[in-house]
């Protein structure tokens, strides 16, 4: 139940986006830049590690949706789970350093240190991907939290319809529909 007494009953974020739109249109501006705009990971990529950290902080809101679109955008459903052994599961070895370095800023963000980012270079990323990988982390913290914290809870049912549309259309179609 939504915490906020003008969220309906089984609310979904678009719920609160729609109550909230001057803050929300920039963040949904954010989302398509960041994941579906130019990177060094693919969209899938970008939505594992949103799955990742989402999971990690046990958001089901966030992670059912994340996961289920990072599936469709061709992420293994095995390696959308939080509990995932970075170090023996069946993912591209070059992502192992990208989700440790997630996990720990996400659960240990103080402990973070050079050492964790050179990882991340002597896998062959660049500094582009040191970078989308704390931008995705950070929003993937920050959107836990507002899920949380607003009391936003998931309804099974909407996870298809909103992984789909993110899937195939991106985050920009959530600003039209604020004004329906």
């Amino acid at each position: 139940m939504p915490f906020a007494p003008s969220l309906p009953k089984g609310a979904s974020l678009l719920n609160l986006f729609k109550v909230f739109p001057g803050t929300s249109i920039p963040l949904i501006q954010f989302h398509e830049a960041l994941l579906r705009g130019p990177s060094p990971f693919t969209e899938g990529e970008r939505e594992l590690i949103a799955a990742y950290v989402s999971g990690l902080n046990h958001c089901r809101y966030c992670h059912g949706v994340h996961s289920a679109t990072a599936e469709l955008l061709g992420i293994k459903q095995e390696l959308v789970d939080s509990k995932i052994d970075i170090d023996t599961a069946a993912i591209d070895p070059k992502m192992r350093p990208i989700l440790r370095y997630a996990r720990k800023l996400t659960q240990r963000p103080s402990g973070v240190t050079q050492a964790d980012a050179d990882a991340i270079f002597a896998a062959g990323w660049e500094e582009a991907a040191l970078y989308h990988t704390v931008a995705v982390t950070a929003l993937f913290n920050f959107m836990n939290r507002l899920v949380e914290g607003m009391g936003i809870e998931l309804d099974p049912a909407y996870v298809k319809p909103a992984s789909e549309r993110l899937a195939k259309r991106g985050y920009l179609p959530l600003i039209e529909m604020l004004s329906k």
